[in-house]
C-alpha cells in the first residue's frame, strides 16, 4: 500500500510542513494502521454514519450518534465516551436511518436548543431530535424532494450561519439530476416546541457516476463539501445568499475506489484538516482546509493515514479535546456494526501533521 507523509520530522509549523511536502514526496514503507482507543457496541444490523456532542458544561458526558441502516429497525445509536450504547436514549424501529449530523443553538420557543438531524431513507424524510435527551420535536418527519421522482435522502450536514444563527439543513439523495442535486432547508422551531422546514433552495452538480452521501459543512468558514463518489469532491458556499457557483473540486485521482465521509478537523486561527475517507483502501485522506496561500479552494492532498476500520462510510471529528481523547475525538465507522474512537494526537503523530 502506497501512504504519502511527510518528508521531514514532525512539523510542528504547519505552512513548513506542506512545504516539504510539495517539494517532495516520499513512499512509506509503515504499512500499519491506527489503532482505535475505543471500538464501540454493535449497532442491530448496519452501521452508517456517526456525529459527535459535545457537552461545554460537563465533556465527560459528551456522546456519539450513530445510524443504523436496517429498513424496518433502524436507528439512531447514543454511545458514550468508552463505546457502549446508552439504551434509554437510543433510538430504534426507524426506516434506514442514514447519515446523521450535529447543530447547536437552535432557537426553539425563545430557547436555545441542540439538535440531531438525521435522513429516514426509506420514509423519504428528515428526522429532528433534541439533545441530549433525543426526544423527537419533528412530528413524526419532514419530507423531502417532495416534488422529485428521485428521493431516498442519504446525506446531511447542518449549517448554522454565523450573521444570524440560522440553521440550514443541506440532504443529498440516493441519486438525482446533474444539476440541483443538493435541498437546503431553513429550520423555524415554533411555540409548541417543534421544528419545521422551509425549502430554501436546490444547487449542486452530480457527475452521474455513483451517488453521493456524505457532506459536511465547515460554519466558520462558510463551506459545504460533497463526495460525488468515484469523481470528486465538491465545494460550495453554504450561505445561499452567497450564490450557487461551485468553487471547486479536489481528490480526483486519490482513491482507488470510492471517496466517501468527510469531516473537519478546526484550528481556531482558520487552519486545519479536511479528512475524507478512501472506502476500498481502508485508509484516510488528508487535505487542507484553508486551500493554499494564495487560493482558499486549493485542496490538494497532504498525506494518507491508514486505519483499522474496514470499507468506512461515515465519519466525524471534533478539535475539543476530550477526556480520553487529546487533540480531539475522530470516529469512523466500521462494516462490522461498529464505530471506532481514535485520538487526534495518534492520528496526526502518524501522519505528521499538526496536533494543536
Amino acid at each position: 500500500m502506497r501512504l504519502i507523509i511527510s518528508t521531514s520530522i514532525l512539523c510542528v509549523a504547519l505552512t513548513a510542513c506542506r512545504n516539504n511536502i510539495k517539494e517532495k514526496e516520499i513512499v512509506s514503507t509503515d504499512t500499519s494502521a491506527i489503532k482505535p482507543l475505543v471500538v464501540t457496541d454493535t449497532v442491530f444490523d448496519d452501521s452508517d454514519d456517526p456525529a459527535i456532542w459535545i457537552d461545554s458544561m460537563q465533556p465527560s458526558n459528551s456522546m456519539v450518534i450513530g445510524t443504523d441502516k436496517h429498513k424496518e429497525n433502524g436507528g439512531l445509536y447514543v454511545f458514550n465516551l468508552q463505546g457502549k450504547i446508552d439504551k434509554k436514549r437510543s433510538v430504534t424501529g426507524l426506516k434506514r436511518m442514514n447519515n446523521v449530523d450535529i447543530a447547536y443553538g437552535l432557537i426553539i420557543n425563545k430557547q436555545t436548543v441542540d439538535i440531531a438531524v438525521a435522513t429516514e431513507r426509506d420514509k423519504n424524510s428528515i428526522r429532528i431530535f433534541r439533545l441530549p435527551d433525543m426526544q423527537a420535536i419533528d412530528n413524526g418527519g419532514i419530507p423531502v424532494f417532495v416534488n422529485d421522482s428521485l428521493r431516498y435522502p442519504m446525506g446531511i450536514a447542518l449549517y448554522k450561519r454565523p450573521s444570524d444563527q440560522s440553521v440550514f439543513v443541506i440532504v443529498g439523495r440516493k441519486s438525482g439530476p446533474s444539476e440541483g442535486y443538493l435541498e437546503q432547508y431553513l429550520l423555524t422551531g415554533n411555540e409548541k416546541g417543534m421544528v419545521t422546514a422551509k425549502l430554501i433552495r436546490k444547487f449542486g452538480r452530480f457527475s452521474g457516476k455513483k451517488e453521493i452521501e456524505s457532506i459536511a459543512v465547515d460554519n466558520e468558514l462558510g463551506y459545504v463539501y460533497y463526495s460525488d463518489e468515484q469523481f470528486g469532491i465538491r465545494k460550495y458556499y453554504a450561505d445561499p445568499e452567497k450564490g450557487n457557483d461551485e468553487l471547486a473540486v479536489f481528490g480526483q485521482g486519490d482513491y482507488k475506489e470510492d471517496n466517501e465521509g468527510i469531516s473537519i478537523y478546526k484550528f481556531a486561527d482558520g487552519t486545519g484538516y479536511i479528512l475524507v475517507s478512501d472506502q476500498s483502501a481502508n485508509r484516510f485522506n488528508i487535505y487542507p482546509r484553508e486551500g493554499s496561500k494564495t487560493n482558499p479552494n486549493d485542496h490538494k492532498r497532504i498525506t494518507s493515514v491508514l486505519v483499522s476500520t474496514n470499507q468506512s462510510d461515515g465519519s466525524d471529528v471534533t478539535s475539543v479535546s476530550l477526556p480520553g481523547f487529546k487533540g480531539g475525538l475522530f470516529v469512523a465507522m466500521s462494516t462490522d456494526k461498529t464505530f471506532q474512537f481514535y485520538s487526534w494526537t495518534s492520528i496526526a503523530q502518524k501522519a505528521g501533521l499538526r496536533e494543536k
